[in-house]
């Protein structure tokens, strides 16, 4: 069955963003949502790294996600997609986008925390090689709920990069580029921009 993939650029979020980023992040996260001066402090912060959704009919943004990148490990911190372009291929290609830049930027492993009720989460996380490694129990402050915590395995890894690159092509983009820049060696650091 062929999903109805809205065309989006995946590109660096700047502070000029927190206008559309604040629409969509109480809408995808509730009232404990990240505050403005979180977006602010994250998007100034060096170790962060920080992209947007751009839909190409719209020029608007409909989604972003990022990551830290601490020493050559990439800890995905929000990953949010407006609900009404939810199903449409957008949190898939944003986190494709953060697998290829955290190896960009030097990282061999990503991880996340994400909810135990969050299901959908978790299977687009699973699909995309992470595996749940434990549990940190009461992590989330609004309501005490448990966090699995989940991690890739070494994206360097020839098998990863296959099985990644497989999922990366039904997205309809270039399996076979993301391979090339997961396999590249840790001194390289990269200077190009892959679009989404």
């Amino acid at each position: 069955m062929q999903r109805d993939l809205i065309p989006i650029l995946a590109r660096p979020l700047k502070l000029r963003d927190l206008d559309e980023i604040m629409v969509i992040e109480p809408v995808a996260y509730g009232p404990h949502h990240w505050s403005r001066q979180s977006f602010i402090s994250e998007l100034t912060n060096p170790a962060g790294y920080y992209f947007g959704a751009e839909c190409l009919e719209t020029g608007c943004l409909i989604g972003y996600s990022g990551f830290w990148l601490v020493g050559d490990e990439a800890h995905i911190t929000t990953l949010a997609v407006d609900p009404l372009f939810r199903r449409r291929g957008v949190g898939e290609r944003l986190l494709v986008n953060n697998v290829v830049e955290a190896r960009r930027s030097g990282a061999n492993w990503l991880t996340l925390e994400v909810r135990v009720s969050n299901e959908a989460a978790q299977k687009l996380y699973f699909k995309y090689g992470f595996r749940n490694l434990g549990v940190r129990r009461h992590y989330y402050q609004d309501n005490s709920e448990d966090a699995l915590v989940l991690w890739t395995d070494r994206i360097t890894d020839p098998a990863f990069i296959d099985a990644f690159a497989a999922r990366v092509d039904e997205l309809e983009l270039d399996g076979n580029r993301v391979k090339e820049i997961l396999s590249l060696p840790d001194e390289i650091r990269f200077n190009e921009a892959v679009s989404a």
